[in-house]
């Protein structure tokens, strides 16, 4: 077996906490922090995935009204040891060149679009870490015969969970955190047989 490298072994014996991210320069690309535990996603990406996150974060800019910036695969600092980095998200905060993660109250609306090795964080972990730190809105987008299904949930403030919002074919109409209008079908091309 091999060993670890240096920069793999946590700096205290609690485990990492968010601003390490930050000091790991040799880390691969899309590293989180979920439970003060890094996760590496090392499988590849699928060419429906990217795409589906490119159309999404173009859609979203060209109607994001002013105040709100979209990102693409920009970590959350929801707490010490939680640090996820969800595929898009749309935030409050001013552009920032050198920004390397926003914080809860910045972000209204998280988008992850869902891989067979992210399944089980997007559909339940992140779901309810999202949700515990107040973000508004969360998007899980999966594929269903090569189409994206939107599975929307809006944060009920009495209980601080996600309520479930609408499962989305085909188009999406949504007044909130601003009027989205997306054409779905749109977003990748049809699968070719």
């Amino acid at each position: 077996m091999t060993a670890l490298p240096d920069w793999m072994r946590p700096p205290r014996e609690e485990g990492w906490f968010a601003e390490d991210l930050d000091r790991l320069p040799e880390a691969p690309r899309h590293t989180e922090l979920i439970d003060g535990a890094l996760v590496f996603m090392m499988s590849p990406q699928r060419s429906w995935h990217g795409r589906l996150v490119t159309s999404l974060t173009t859609t979203l800019m060209a109607i994001a009204p002013d105040g709100h910036e979209v990102e693409r695969e920009m970590t959350i600092r929801l707490d010490q040891r939680n640090r996820p980095e969800p595929d898009l998200l749309v935030t409050t905060a001013p552009y920032d060149p050198d920004r390397t993660w926003y914080a809860p109250d910045q972000v209204c609306l998280v988008i992850e679009v869902v891989s067979p090795e992210s399944a089980h964080r997007d559909r339940t972990v992140k779901l309810h870490k999202y949700a515990a730190a107040g973000i508004a809105h969360y998007w899980c987008v999966e594929e269903e015969d090569g189409a994206p299904v939107v599975h929307v949930y809006e944060l009920d403030g009495p209980t601080g969970t996600y309520a479930p919002a609408g499962i989305f074919r085909g188009s999406l109409e949504r007044p909130v955190p601003f009027p989205i209008s997306l054409d779905l079908d749109r977003l990748t091309p049809p699968r070719r047989t």
